[in-house]
């Protein structure tokens, strides 16, 4: 059998488990999510696998809904701003502090990213309404914590649903406090996923933020090398990481979105020559917003993994002058031994070992290459919120026959983590238990299990290590197909 027909019947055998997986369905469930799985084969870009429609109703699906992706992502992270969840208070609880946005600052003084403000609706508030409750809510903010740089409210569902005028409070809000307060319309049931919640949170910042300071003076002197860090949230501190190299590359950041970032640097995003895009799907809005509003080109970048920060590094200083160029090749030249050493110490322990991801943002294509410096091949991949966009540039990173898969329902990926028995899974918190009971080693890719970062030179040390630990750990050793334990293991254990 040639090579060719070796990767051709790889593809056929995924393609058939997907079929095979499918049968578990009722013929109209199983023609919607076969529409949702495909294989990637060599020389075609479209994987054709469908994505951003809505959930079939009935299986367990691991996405978030519009208040998540404006709250908890976009809005969220922004340090110096009071983010009100206008609703019950189980959706501001399970936000709370959740993602790792690690953040500079005084908690309570002039920072708010790990404080938890609800309305905290309860019954009378459903059927009178929260627009009163909400002006007072404003207000309280105000007086206890008045250096606060403005106000956001986070919508939940019961708000669409009884029609509270939100827009209306932060107008008059935003004139009785002097500070903006941005209303958004983010309740739960809007869209199909997260993602519309990033859509909408784009478009405020384009309509409450952009078009009423793009003018203003910020006070300082504009420079050539004035760049917009759009898309990092800093989970465990990886915009500090992707900021040390792009400051060590003679680039100054002066809009940084979101995690520990401010409203004053949103206000500069019009002032940047060009904004450096990482998370495509939650901010790809506002960066060609400001394309076409402005003229500020944008790109993106990957700082997951050696191979794609150098190539990024390349790329970023491509679009400057020769200074900076000069720069990359000599960042790039002073953390070669540093890399080395990383993958000669890990990538013995990795070498060949398989991983399964699915994930949300940019994280299921991004870090295939990252996985890949340290020999670890990606044999299934996929979004919780993709669009088809994504999908495409996930085919210019995953191999052969790699299985795609959009918005993966528990039993599917139970079904394919069984039959292809990859070594390691890299999902979110939902799937994590689930495959440990099942004896997989697994690391949680959406907060990095609390550890962090994994972007720039010192976060792959960090992302190497831990892959190490998950990989080579023991523990799963104790752990056979039946969820036993081994008397056998334990005794040579011992």
């Amino acid at each position: 059998m040639t090579f060719t027909e070796d990767k051709n019947t790889e593809v056929e055998a995924r393609k058939a488990l997907i079929n095979e997986v499918l049968q578990a369905y009722p013929e109209k469930s199983r023609k919607k999510r076969a529409k949702h799985l495909g294989v990637t084969e060599e020389g075609k870009k479209d994987c054709g696998v469908k994505s951003n429609i809505k959930s079939v109703p009935g299986v367990m699906t691991a996405r978030g809904c519009a208040y998540a992706g404006s709250k908890g992502v976009v809005w969220g992270p922004v340090k110096d701003m009071v983010h009100i969840s206008h609703g019950p208070v189980g959706c501001g609880f399970y936000s709370w502090s959740g993602r790792r946005n690690y953040y500079v600052g005084t908690t309570g003084i002039d920072s708010f990213g790990t404080m938890d403000f609800t309305s905290d609706f309860q019954e009378r508030d459903i059927v009178f309404g929260g627009d009163k409750k909400l002006t007072k809510i404003l207000a309280e903010i105000e007086e206890l914590f008045p250096l606060n740089q403005g106000i956001s409210i986070q919508s939940e569902c019961p708000i669409g649903l009884i029609g509270d005028d939100i827009e209306a409070v932060a107008k008059k809000g935003a004139k009785d406090l002097g500070k903006p307060v941005i209303p958004s319309r983010c309740e739960g049931f809007r869209g199909v996923s997260q993602s519309l919640g990033h859509h909408i949170a784009n478009d405020l910042i384009r309509d409450w933020v952009l078009n009423k300071y793009d003018k203003e003076d910020l006070g300082y002197e504009s420079t050539p090398y004035d760049i917009g860090l759009i898309g990092d949230y800093n989970i465990g501190g990886d915009a500090w990481s992707s900021r040390i190299l792009l400051e060590e590359l003679g680039l100054r950041v002066i809009a940084q979105w979101s995690g520990d970032g401010t409203f004053h640097q949103f206000k500069a995003g019009p002032k940047v020559k060009i904004n450096l895009l990482h998370c495509y799907r939650s901010m790809n809005y506002i960066a060609r917003h400001m394309e076409e509003a402005y003229g500020i080109p944008w790109m993106e970048f990957n700082f997951f993994g050696p191979t794609k920060i150098v190539e990024s590094l390349r790329a970023i200083a491509a679009r400057f002058d020769e200074k900076i160029q000069e720069n990359a090749e000599r960042i790039i030249a002073k953390y070669q031994p540093m890399v080395d050493a990383v993958i000669e110490k890990y990538r013995p322990r990795t070498e060949g070992k398989t991983v399964m991801m699915f994930v949300g943002g940019l994280r299921p294509r991004h870090t295939i290459p990252s996985f890949q410096d340290l020999g670890i091949r990606c044999i299934g991949t996929g979004y919780e919120f993709g669009h088809n966009d994504d999908y495409n540039r996930t085919s210019d990173h995953a191999e052969n026959a790699t299985i795609i898969y959009d918005d993966v329902t528990a039993y599917e990926f139970e079904e394919f983590v069984k039959e292809l028995k990859p070594d390691m899974i890299a999902s979110g918190i939902k799937e994590k238990y689930v495959f440990h009971k099942m004896g997989v080693p697994f690391r949680q890719m959406h907060s990095y299990d609390y550890s962090g970062p994994y972007h720039g030179y010192d976060g792959f040390a960090i992302f190497a290590r831990d892959m190490d630990m998950a990989l080579n750990s023991p523990v799963f050793d104790l752990v056979n197909e039946e969820d036993s334990l081994s008397t056998d293991v334990f005794e040579n254990a011992a």
